[in-house]
């Protein structure tokens, strides 16, 4: 299996710097990864490294916590995608869907996803969160809202993906949209069995040591 077609090659620390934005991508090319996903604050670096490679530029909306406002998110997601992101990845509102204010999530997804336009949105549920009920209905409004992909975790939760979660997510989206596998994936085997559980993606900063195994 070309593994590498599947990685979203990522680094989202808070202390990363120019020259490690530059490196990421150096490797992206030369594994030939799907995509880089960094902070918005180095899509510019990722574009001038990454035009004409093929590979995408994927940055991170309303992360990690998700609870900024529609507006913020919206206005973000804007931003991003003028200074030449291909993908976003979005953080739900985690309250909302606790507090079952569905409406408001699906407009939200909604929102974000118009001004992202025929670029990639992947939702990220950070599933450590939800119970199955609210992963379910959560995967639910981000098919209904136009969303591109759901996404288990930010990495920076209490807890990354789980093959479990990953079988649940695609009993509910089946092939209509993507799912997106990341948080402590960090060898082949372990990238290998979240793909034969239906991610179509995998979200993780171990893509160098993976293809080395």
């Amino acid at each position: 299996m070309e593994i590498q077609n599947y990685i979203d090659h990522t680094l989202l620390k808070p202390y990363a710097t120019r020259a490690d934005i530059h490196k990421l991508c150096e490797e992206a090319i030369h594994y030939d990864f799907q995509s880089v996903c960094i902070n918005g604050c180095h899509i510019l670096t990722a574009r001038e490294k990454l035009d004409s490679t093929g590979i995408a530029v994927c940055s991170v909306v309303g992360f990690p916590l998700g609870s900024s406002s529609t507006e913020a998110k919206v206005a973000e997601a804007k931003d991003y995608i003028l200074k030449g992101a291909d993908e976003i990845d979005m953080v739900i509102n985690i309250g909302l869907i606790k507090d079952a204010k569905f409406e408001q999530v699906r407009e939200e997804i909604r929102a974000v996803k118009d001004v992202v336009g025929d670029n990639i949105l992947k939702v990220i549920l950070e599933t450590c969160h939800l119970t199955d009920s609210e992963i379910q209905k959560a995967c639910e409004l981000t098919i209904e809202a136009g969303g591109d992909y759901v996404k288990t975790s930010t990495g920076f939760g209490a807890r990354g993906a789980d093959l479990k979660v990953v079988n649940l997510m695609k009993t509910i989206v089946g092939d209509e949209i993507g799912i997106k596998a990341a948080g402590g994936i960090r060898d082949r085997q372990s990238a290998l069995k979240f793909i034969a559980a239906g991610a179509n993606r995998i979200g993780t900063s171990s893509g160098v040591a993976m293809m080395k195994e």
